[in-house]
């Protein structure tokens, strides 16, 4: 949308009343959030997982939140 004229063409634009979800897949889009947090981190522990992410070629980050992961879904167990 490059100027004023081609957004107003959506200006009036109203939504139907009833829209058929019936074939709709629940969470197709859902993305879930990052949420900023702080870990004090022993310095042997983060240079394993420094290592080791670097060896997969992902960020250590990445690795953390995914052994995070793993250990919950067996928690749950």
């Amino acid at each position: 949308m490059k100027d004023i004229e081609q957004r107003a063409r959506f200006d009036d634009y109203e939504l139907e009343d009833n829209y058929d979800f019936s074939d709709g897949i629940r969470g197709r889009f859902y993305k879930p959030k990052k949420v900023r947090a702080t870990l004090q981190l022993d310095d042997d522990v983060l240079l394993f997982l420094k290592k080791q992410a670097s060896e997969k070629h992902i960020k250590y980050q990445i690795l953390v939140n995914s052994l995070l992961r793993d250990y919950m879904s067996g928690a749950v167990k």
